[in-house]
């Protein structure tokens, strides 16, 4: 058992303790002064009735529960991690899905992280050419909120990257692929990780090997991947670095990485409401220590035996005191 303000219950105890005292002193000095005046009566001190006793233990139990006792039981709650990966790339700047495929992709993203439950960690990860991690994961979804509001155009796209960052953050160490004829990194078994990769899945001069690659990490480490569609097929035109490019959304990459790993292609515009794609995600269901506050039963328990005291006292004398 713990206690908010300890140094309550000693000074609660004490105070109790010297009413007690003080209440047999009263009471031995009342039968002195009695016996030498004269007045018939016992002679020996009698003992503290019934009734006091009640009321003092009301008093002690009263003083613990100032105190703030709390003792930790075991709840079962839904726990796992969510890493929120955002094309960050030059293409997300295009105005297919207005006002902007980056735009679309920040409401997207700060929606289902506003969906999901606290005991939820999450993070979020930048991705164009590389992969950046904007936010840790934790339980913090504001900091997860304003890292995505942070994010800004820049570069081509990576969807190797993306992978390969989210996994980064989901097992808080650098995983890269390995170099051919090696053995892929062990990174154990992530089951109740997801990665959410919020993307327009164009990722030019980016072999398909390299993504299968990172792709078949994630898949043997049991992080499931939904993949979220931001543009439309017919796509724009984006101008970067003095040039006009072309760009249109890749459903077929996205979903090939989403149904490699077990998890499912969204459209954005099926996910404006998320709580679908929110309540697809794995959690484990763990058993986790949480403060159980003890002050309003101990408080109750006081006032039942304050009350019994004060009654019996008024029955037997007529009087509380």
């Amino acid at each position: 058992m713990d206690l908010t303000t300890p140094w309550l219950l000693p000074v609660g105890i004490l105070a109790v303790g010297a009413l007690v005292v003080g209440t047999v002193v009263t009471g031995r000095r009342r039968l002195r002064v009695l016996a030498s005046a004269g007045v018939p009566g016992r002679s020996a001190p009698t003992a503290v009735p019934a009734g006091r006793w009640l009321s003092f233990s009301g008093l002690a139990v009263l003083a613990v529960a100032m105190a703030g006792p709390t003792v930790d039981v075991p709840t079962p709650r839904s726990a796992g991690t969510v890493i929120v990966a955002v094309d960050v790339s030059q293409s997300m700047t295009a105005t297919d899905v207005a006002p902007s495929r980056l735009q679309a992709a920040k409401k997207v993203a700060t929606t289902l992280i506003e969906a999901q439950p606290d005991s939820v960690d999450i993070g979020v990860v930048a991705f164009g050419a590389g992969a950046l991690s904007a936010g840790e994961p934790s339980a913090d979804h504001a900091r997860a909120v304003a890292a995505v509001a942070r994010l800004t155009p820049s570069g081509g796209t990576s969807l190797t990257g993306a992978i390969l960052g989210s996994l980064s953050a989901i097992t808080g160490k650098a995983v890269t692929l390995p170099e051919e004829g090696a053995e892929a990194p062990d990174l154990g078994y992530w089951g109740s990780a997801t990665v959410v990769l919020v993307s327009d899945g164009e990722a030019l001069g980016e072999g398909d090997a390299t993504v299968a690659a990172a792709t078949a990490l994630a898949l043997a480490a049991g992080v499931h991947i939904e993949a979220v569609g931001i543009g439309t097929a017919a796509g724009t035109t984006v101008d970067s670095d003095g040039y006009t490019l072309h760009t249109a959304l890749d459903e077929e990459a996205l979903t090939k990485i989403a149904e490699t790993t077990g998890g499912e292609y969204h459209p954005s515009s099926e996910v404006a409401d998320v709580t679908d794609l929110a309540d697809s995600i794995d959690r484990r269901l763990t058993v986790a220590q949480e403060p159980l506050p003890l002050a309003g039963p101990l408080g109750g328990l006081a006032a039942v035996l304050l009350a019994l005291g004060s009654a019996r006292a008024l029955l037997r004398h007529g009087r509380l005191i």
